[in-house]
């Protein structure tokens, strides 16, 4: 009882806090219906919470009592903080009882929900909730990777039930939601893996838009993407026009100094980083095609592998043209590399495609050889310089013109606060993640159409 009661007294600070946005220094957005919010919590399956850290077998579900209370204080809270989208990752999904408890109790406080369980039996997946009041769903689909870590994502097609302000009653936004939860980077050779399940979610998301002949539109990713600002999926998804919502709140860059601003979980190693975001793509974001950007991540993997081993630039060119005597890399010499840095040939390491897609875009001129000249142009990008561990303007969809509506970031609070510091309250028992909450408004986007964006 005295958990309980702690946890209800944090909450109502934190709401408070929340809803003056001090942070911002702007006037406080009224919660109508010209504001929408999402939140996004990896609620730590009961499965994975351990209750002795000498025992590792001891997990919070062998005793219902305990994964019980500490699941209803999150219901009360996603309740109380009444989002109008919730993204839940390590959702329970092998528990009926857990289950029904959460779809009973969020779908009597008028949310639509959709789960998905990872594949392979691992016994948790995602859960996805959107309030009637605010959005009719249009379409749902899920996305099943089939990958080393059985991960999985949902996307939503939602359209806004509500108008821009009163006196736009005839508008229509529709909003893509994604929930994900990316594989943990145990080891820098999982990298390209997690690099992998982004794309997968790009480019079907970019399918989804063609094959149905989509207008622009705000996309949302949420979920636990289990990596910081200083990774290759960060920096990928930011040259697809991706913004950190937080971060954009709080006026964070996506430089090094900015990197530890905030936390948002604390890991089974006992480390803590920024892993949760919301992110936020509006149809005025020019973006480079999605196949270059994601050669350029890979990449960027490549370059970080080999600077690690201490390699130099002519070092990184002598050992991707192996044995070859001239001064230029062949196809066959740079898949051996790819090989030996473990980015191919391992299960869900490259594809054949996938290589042949990255000596295309190697090979600038198409000779069939990748010389010194173009190497460097590899070598020297600034793409991806850090551990994963904690242009061409085109429209990657379709092009924008005339006017597009989108979403202007309002506000973004973490909670429990103490993360917003970089800290880690050794009173929160909610989870190991912190949860994220984020409000947007609704704006009309004029376009360029000679720049082919808003």
């Amino acid at each position: 009882m005295v958990v309980v009661a702690k946890h209800e007294t944090i909450a109502r600070t934190k709401s408070c806090s929340f809803l003056s946005i001090s942070s911002m220094g702007e006037p406080e957005p009224e919660r109508g219906h010209s504001v929408i919010s999402c939140t996004t919590f990896n609620i730590l399956a009961p499965i994975y919470k351990r209750l002795d850290q000498q025992n590792q077998g001891l997990r919070e579900s062998d005793f219902r009592a305990f994964w019980l209370a500490r699941n209803k204080r999150i219901l009360d809270w996603l309740l109380f903080e009444t989002s109008s989208i919730i993204c839940l990752q390590e959702f329970w999904i092998g528990n009926e009882e857990f289950v029904q408890m959460y779809l009973k109790s969020l779908g009597d406080a008028g949310y639509i929900t959709f789960k998905l369980a990872r594949t392979n039996n691992r016994g948790d997946g995602l859960l996805t909730a959107v309030h009637k009041d605010y959005f009719s769903v249009l379409h749902y689909r899920e996305l099943l990777f089939n990958d080393f870590g059985d991960r999985v994502a949902q996307l939503l097609h939602v359209q806004l039930n509500v108008p821009l302000s009163q006196n736009q009653k005839g508008n229509v936004t529709e909003v893509l939601i994604v929930n994900t939860h990316l594989l943990f980077p145990h080891d820098s050779s999982l990298s390209i893996v997690r690099l992998h399940q982004v794309y997968k979610i790009l480019q079907y998301v970019e399918s989804y838009q063609k094959e149905n002949q989509l207008k622009p539109m705000p996309i949302i990713l949420c979920g636990d993407w289990n990596g910081s600002k200083r990774g290759h999926v960060y920096k990928f998804l930011r040259s697809q026009g991706f913004e950190s919502t937080y971060d954009t709140a709080h006026q964070c860059d996506d430089n090094d100094a900015d990197a530890q601003k905030w936390v948002s979980h604390r890991n089974h190693r006992g480390n803590i980083c920024g892993v949760d975001f919301i992110w936020l793509c509006n149809p005025n974001k020019a973006r480079k095609p999605l196949k270059t950007s994601w050669g350029e991540a890979v990449f960027g993997i490549l370059k970080y592998q080999l600077r690690k081993a201490s390699m130099t630039e002519i070092d990184a060119f002598a050992f991707l043209k192996g044995e070859n005597y001239g001064d230029y890399i062949t196809y066959s010499a740079f898949c051996e590399a790819l090989h030996q840095v473990n980015l191919a040939g391992i299960p869900n390491g490259l594809t054949f495609q996938d290589t042949r897609d990255l000596w295309k875009q190697a090979d600038i001129d198409g000779n069939g050889v990748v010389d010194y000249e173009e190497f460097k142009r590899i070598w020297n990008s600034t793409w991806s310089e850090q551990d994963e561990n904690c242009s061409s303007s085109s429209n990657a969809f379709r092009q924008v013109t005339g006017e597009a509506l989108g979403f202007k970031v309002k506000n973004a609070v973490l909670f429990p606060r103490e993360t917003e510091k970089g800290m880690w309250p050794e009173n929160y028992s909610l989870s190991d993640h912190a949860c994220l909450t984020v409000m947007f408004s609704p704006l009309r986007m004029k376009c360029n159409e000679s720049k082919n964006h808003c």
